[in-house]
């Protein structure tokens, strides 16, 4: 009986497999070194991803994909089904690129928040849409080998592709050292400098971990935190956890001289104790300037979530100490009017000024310790109209280095 050989699934003859690497169509070759590329940077960049769970298991999926179409492509050789099956491989590592970098992607934790593109980021993104380009010629226009790709075109290919893949990769190793922070970046790799303090030194032991103040404080794996900012700002929030739950109940720091400010229809309520203002005690949990409480709008209950440190009412931003350098950030309110009960009424005018019978409080500079685990990180301001006003020259500090929801 006479056996014929004949395209199999995927396309390619017995014959066609045998002779090499002019077999293969260029496009289809580009794309699945691409793709192996691609999928090598992602494999190099799960070690520092571990606190991510979601990420980790994205990635190594992301990986084994590129990867194993890569080196299924290069046995193969050519075929519609298997060029189409690269390209969907890869355009949904483009796409989720995208997402990640404009809008963030929800249900994988640690990628909810949007961050700014770095190089290996990138560089696998780029080595994808080449994946995605080569798979649509090898379909198309491409889709037959050529004289002029033979062993040593095909092995240029390669050698270039393995070059940048590396290079991609050593810095895949150091991504978190160099600051990733899944949606945050500048003097801590995040695109926010994270005023505080010069400070200066080699930055701890990378990766960083998830703040959680349940668990041992580990704030290291921003550039510019010398060992002793990182130790100052770690035990400032061991000993908050630790002492400011005296003041879980807020009935016990109304006994205590704290009053509200009202400002619980935004989520989060300040308590506030004006005999702390000017006590000569800073940075103290057992005399806090201010207690923040998350509440509860649908019934109103109050948990203790945050110490909001303030300087002495004549202090200025220039003045505060330096707790943790690029780790932490001092605010002001300077656009709120309060009465003389000290009630939050409404806000400044164009010129900075209150309606009559109201006043600006107290402009003193402060911070927040949080006391659970918070996205933007430990030392975090809050967001609107509650974020305060920082430093003229600093962008608002977005801690995702150790931010966690």
């Amino acid at each position: 009986m006479t056996t014929v050989a004949a395209n199999d699934l995927f396309g390619a003859t017995e014959s066609e497999r045998r002779v090499g690497a002019a077999s293969i169509s260029p496009a289809l070759a580009v794309a699945a070194f691409g793709s192996i590329g691609a999928g090598a940077i992602h494999a190099a960049a799960i070690g520092v991803h571990s606190d991510f769970k979601g990420i980790v298991i994205a990635f190594a999926l992301l990986a084994t994909a590129q990867i194993g179409w890569g080196v299924f492509a290069l046995v193969r050789r050519s075929g519609t089904l298997l060029a189409l099956a690269g390209v969907a491989i890869n355009l949904g590592a483009v796409v989720g690129w995208i997402f990640a970098k404009t809008i963030g992607i929800g249900f994988i934790n640690g990628f909810q928040t949007p961050e700014s593109p770095e190089f290996v980021d990138t560089a696998a993104m780029a080595l994808a849409a080449v994946a995605v380009i080569g798979g649509l010629l090898a379909m198309t226009v491409l889709r037959k080998p050529v004289s002029w790709f033979g062993p040593i075109a095909f092995a240029m290919v390669a050698i270039a592709t393995a070059i940048f893949t590396t290079f991609g990769m050593v810095q895949a190793g150091n991504h978190n050292a160099a600051g990733h922070s899944h949606g945050a970046g500048g003097a801590a790799g995040d695109g926010h400098n994270h005023g505080g303090g010069s400070g200066g030194g080699a930055a701890a032991i990378v990766p960083p971990k998830t703040y959680d103040p349940t668990k041992p404080i580990d704030l290291s794996g921003v550039p510019g935190v010398s060992l002793e900012q990182q130790a100052r700002a770690e035990n400032l929030i061991s000993i908050t956890f630790l002492r400011l739950p005296h003041y879980a109940d807020y009935q016990t720091a109304e006994k205590a001289g704290f009053r509200s400010i009202h400002d619980g229809m935004t989520g989060t309520e300040h308590f506030i104790n004006v005999a702390y203002f000017d006590d000569g005690k800073i940075l103290d949990p057992d005399y806090p300037e201010s207690l923040v409480y998350d509440v509860d709008r649908a019934t109103g209950k109050r948990t203790l979530s945050a110490a909001m440190f303030m300087m002495p009412p004549n202090a200025r931003l220039t003045d505060v100490p330096d707790i943790g350098g690029p780790l932490t950030q001092w605010h002001i309110h300077n656009n709120l009017c309060f009465t003389a009960g000290g009630t939050v009424a409404g806000l400044t005018d164009a010129q900075g000024k209150c309606p009559a019978g109201l006043n600006n409080g107290t402009q003193a500079p402060m911070i927040h310790v949080w006391i659970r685990k918070h996205e933007c990180g430990p030392f975090a301001a809050l967001e609107g109209i509650g974020g305060g006003q920082i430093k003229q020259g600093e962008s608002k500090l977005c801690d995702h280095t150790h931010g966690g929801a």
